[in-house]
């Protein structure tokens, strides 16, 4: 199969489209989307137009040499996210990762460090106490301290993890954890409010470190969710701000521990079960008058705001600025026009724009 023919397959995938659904829209039959699709036959520049309009993707995006392959992903377990749902989003964020890959290596050395584990990370994790202390080691690692984290993309960018946010709106998927490189790749969903895609980046990073580690007596997505209650709100704080032992704990208490920490608040509930802060008959109690208020739904108090990935406008622009790239290699990166990149450089309609279109 040649570029074209995989990059045409990606595209439709990415849309959700069918072969007959993609050739309706470029009155075509399905047979001849299939023979381009195969590498049968070569389709002509108009066709190739058609194509592009149709999928919402630039001409080029068909020539660009292949150079992603997603390793050892590991979806969140969604039951109701179906098999072709989760290919559509794998081939949406090829395209977002191929072009960040692309412009790092256009800089004379890497802007993003290696992503590297403790020196002392266990190679066996037989019990959630573990988990516990991994997580503590990867913040002391990280000298992130105690305090919450408020920028949590900034942090694992800076540390060599790679985030990617999709803009699908599958209301059944989370995110997923991959491996390229060697390195880690995070992709989560733009869908959800702050908290909860703080805790799915917390839980896929999870998935990556675990990798080989985790003892078979474990639930791997057990473990996972216990890390990321682990790394976003530590032991130690979670003992300063609440103590080692509660009877009981106030609605409005736990909504300014969401605040403070930007977890949700059926997160620090579990949280200071897994804990023994609070036993297991007082949690199951608190759940059931949480779902009677209809928090399980929608929780009370502010959104906490969705986090943002930056890092590829950033080093775009950098690489723009020290002239690493050019206008058209930048627009091209951007699929955005050279008129839409000029009017960014001139920061006119910045708000309004996201490299995370195809």
């Amino acid at each position: 199969m040649s570029n074209l023919s995989i990059r045409l397959q990606q595209a439709r995938k990415a849309a959700g489209l069918s072969l007959r659904a993609l050739a309706g829209l470029v009155n075509l039959s399905h047979a001849a989307i299939k023979k381009y699709e195969d590498g049968i036959v070569y389709p002509s520049s108009d066709v190739l137009i058609k194509l592009a309009n149709a999928l919402k993707v630039r001409v080029d995006f068909f020539f660009r040499p292949i150079k992603v392959s997603l390793e050892n992903v590991k979806f969140r377990k969604r039951k109701r996210l179906n098999e072709k749902t989760a290919e559509a989003i794998k081939f949406e964020v090829i395209s977002q990762i191929e072009r960040r890959l692309e412009l790092e290596n256009l800089y004379p050395t890497s802007p993003i460090p290696l992503f590297k584990l403790p020196a002392d990370f266990p190679q066996e994790i037989s019990n959630f106490e573990e988990i516990e202390s991994i997580a503590e080691k990867l913040r002391d690692h990280w000298k992130l301290g105690l305090a919450p984290i408020h920028d949590l993309i900034d942090a694992f960018e800076s540390h060599g993890i790679r985030v990617f946010i999709t803009n699908t709106d599958e209301k059944y998927f989370d995110g997923f954890s991959t491996v390229i490189h060697d390195q880690p790749i995070l992709v989560i969903s733009s869908r959800w409010p702050g908290d909860r895609q703080r805790f799915n980046l917390a839980h896929e990073l999870a998935h990556y470190i675990f990798i080989n580690r985790l003892s078979s007596n474990l639930n791997e997505e057990q473990a996972c969710n216990r890390f990321a209650g682990a790394f976003l709100f530590p032991q130690e704080a979670v003992f300063q701000t609440v103590s080692k032992e509660r009877r009981a704990i106030e609605w409005q208490e736990i909504l300014f521990l969401k605040e403070q920490f930007q977890l949700s608040m059926g997160a620090i509930c579990y949280r200071l079960k897994d804990l023994k802060i609070i036993q297991e008959p007082y949690y199951k109690s608190l759940m059931i008058r949480f779902r009677q208020k209809g928090w399980h739904r929608k929780e009370p108090g502010l959104e906490i705001p969705s986090e943002k990935a930056h890092t590829f406008n950033q080093m775009l622009f950098h690489a723009l600025g020290e002239e690493y790239i050019g206008e058209s290699k930048a627009a091209e990166l951007l699929s955005c026009s050279l008129t839409q990149l000029k009017a960014l450089r001139q920061v006119q309609n910045s708000h309004a724009f996201t490299h995370q279109r195809c």
